[in-house]
């Protein structure tokens, strides 16, 4: 079954180029596409970073799920929810530019926001609005922060800390 991906709001467009960053992502990405793989076997092959990408694989939901015995054991196996993206989203050339800093933006850059983010919601500043003055970026640019993050997502307008499991 072929099942596409459409991209309406242009921050989604972050998820997707960060699935790619890496050629770990990539390679593990593609092992997706073509199988069933579980967690553990994405851990053997290409370690702790292959694990992590599973794990912003899952956040961006674009992986789909099944229960695979293996042996005695039944695990989480893992493939690619879609075969194809379509994208049909316009933006100003601004808003273009806050999506593509916040997917490109270094990594060690990236997590000082992140923490600032995870700080600020600890001390009870967990709306998108509060956030924003905080950090002192765009809508768009935060939006686009979260969907780069596999520890926080938002409800609502509210951004939360997801668990670790």
């Amino acid at each position: 079954m072929t099942r596409v991906k459409v991209i309406k709001d242009i921050t989604d467009f972050v998820p997707i180029l960060r699935a790619v960053n890496t050629r770990v992502k990539r390679n593990v990405f593609t092992e997706l596409a073509q199988d069933w793989v579980t967690a553990d076997d994405i851990e053997g092959r290409f370690g702790e970073e292959g694990k992590s990408a599973l794990k912003l694989f899952e956040k961006m939901k674009l992986l789909e799920t099944r229960w695979q015995h293996t042996g005695r054991e039944t695990k989480k196996a893992y493939h690619t929810y879609y075969s194809a993206v379509h994208i049909d989203a316009s933006a100003p050339i601004n808003e273009i530019s806050d999506i593509l800093y916040a997917a490109m933006v270094e990594d060690h850059e990236f997590r000082e926001m992140e923490e600032k983010i995870i700080d600020s919601i600890k001390e009870g500043n967990d709306f998108a609005k509060d956030m924003e003055n905080i950090l002192e970026v765009s809508p768009v640019t935060l939006k686009s922060l979260i969907k780069r993050s596999v520890r926080l997502d938002f409800r609502g307008n509210k951004i939360i800390e997801l668990s670790d499991d």
